[in-house]
């Protein structure tokens, strides 16, 4: 077993989902930052915008919980290598690079699908939202593999994520973190390996 939490014990479901909810928008608000102030140069209403994303955000939020309450307390080595594995494999997947391509031309986005008034306002965000989750969901997934409350990984998700997204060299990026990841998969996987011989 890895020292690594699932969750913490005894959290009841709702404050669980507030947790991800916390750290979703902790490592996106930096990366929607240029997004909302692009929104605002060109009329529309920011906290509207901003809504949308919270939405999309807290239907992630809500589905993580979920599946964080059916793992174990304490993982497995072998589950926490297979998730880390499966997040290294999608930042190498064309919808990540597709996503990752919609993220970084915020003008293209509102030129092609600007919508008038406050609902289109929250409509256009919440599906931006949406496109940040198809980006980020197996990033943030990470912290069940490396630990839910950790602060210092939440900090590095949040850097990565940003790069990736506003940097011009936002692709090599995330090459070197699906290495990266997936690397740890296998290392993670051989110990657990090791411990059970």
């Amino acid at each position: 077993m890895i020292p690594h939490l699932a969750h913490p014990p005894h959290l009841p479901y709702l404050p669980l989902i507030g947790m991800w909810f916390v750290m979703m928008s902790a490592m996106m608000v930096p990366t929607v930052s240029p997004w909302v102030l692009s929104f605002n140069r060109l009329g529309g209403n920011p906290l509207i915008f901003s809504g949308g994303y919270a939405v999309a955000w807290l239907l992630y939020s809500i589905a993580a919980a979920s599946i964080q309450l059916l793992l174990p307390h304490q993982l497995p080595g072998a589950l926490a290598a297979s998730i880390l594995f499966i997040a290294g494999a999608f930042q190498f997947a064309p919808i990540k690079r597709a996503c990752l391509m919609h993220c970084r031309n915020p003008l293209t986005y509102f030129l092609t699908r600007w919508r008038d008034g406050r609902s289109g306002g929250f409509r256009m965000g919440f599906g931006h939202g949406l496109f940040c989750v198809a980006c980020c969901w197996a990033l943030m997934a990470t912290t069940l593999a490396v630990g839910v409350m950790s602060l210092w990984w939440m900090a590095a998700l949040a850097v990565v994520t940003f790069a990736e997204q506003v940097s011009p060299w936002g692709d090599r990026v995330r090459v070197v973190v699906g290495i990266a990841l997936i690397a740890g998969a296998v290392i993670i996987g051989a110990n657990a390996t090791a411990l059970r011989w």
